[in-house]
């Protein structure tokens, strides 16, 4: 399975970081729709999008509004949004309100439960379940897939401490794409937001076992090359990067 990070920058844009989106263009599948959506059409190889939103903070959920064009211009066919309900309400309500963005486009809106598993006809898994601890909450999503006859996976968890309750949700997955907001030095400010920490991501990754950590939802006061330490986090879980926008890794 091959991803594009079309985002990885939280709270606003900064030069260096759009604000979220994972993509996994050959599926046609699209987790969070922040500001580097307008890279979308470039990128996406199916004429079919699902979007997975983890919750409706501005940073997650702008980018909806960049694909009115895209339709308009034929270049995507079907549009499908998934969200729990409070996330749809917000996208449907707040976003797409008349004296806000007068057009909402063809959306198919799916509103998931707590927990569950939704198998794309593609052959991908989606499995969800929901955090509690940022504010309004977010969701987890993990994607299982076949390749090759193999079994691979990916997790995607950002707008959350990481504090240990979805540890088996993400056991064992091949890359586990995670936020890291903030260094160590910021934990009082990971506790007021609902945000993570470099050793706090870290540490999971090791406790769950996965086998690549990639750090994303970056801070966007902190445009350096190394905006949360990552010699702290390679001492506790070796096999981690911070993710930049565009970049292209295969699972």
């Amino acid at each position: 399975m091959k991803l594009i990070f079309l985002g990885t920058g939280g709270y606003h844009p900064n030069q260096r970081r759009h604000t979220a989106g994972v993509l996994l263009p050959d599926a046609g599948v699209l987790l969070d729709a922040g500001s580097g959506l307008f890279r979308l059409v470039e990128h996406l190889r199916s004429s079919r999008l699902r979007i997975f939103l983890t919750h409706a903070h501005l940073d997650h959920i702008l980018g909806l509004t960049y694909l009115l064009v895209p339709i308009a211009k034929r270049e995507l066919e079907s549009i499908t949004v998934y969200g729990d309900a409070k996330t749809l309400t917000a996208v449907r309500d707040h976003l797409f309100a008349e004296y806000v963005f007068p057009v909402m486009p063809p959306f198919e809106f799916v509103e998931l439960r707590d927990t569950g598993e939704i198998a794309l006809e593609d052959g991908l898994r989606v499995s969800h379940q929901s955090l509690a601890s940022h504010p309004g909450g977010s969701r987890a999503y993990r994607i299982d897939r076949q390749v090759d006859g193999a079994e691979r996976s990916l997790a995607y968890i950002t707008d959350t401490a990481a504090d240990g309750s979805y540890s088996e949700f993400i056991r064992g997955v091949d890359v586990l794409i995670h936020e890291c907001y903030f260094k160590d030095d910021m934990l009082h400010w990971g506790m007021k937001t609902g945000h993570c920490c470099t050793s706090q991501v870290a540490r999971l990754a090791a406790e769950a076992k996965v086998g690549r950590l990639v750090l994303t939802h970056i801070d966007p006061q902190h445009p350096e090359d190394d905006p949360i330490d990552l010699a702290t986090a390679r001492s506790i879980f070796p096999n981690v990067e911070i993710a930049e926008d565009l970049l292209e890794i295969e699972v």
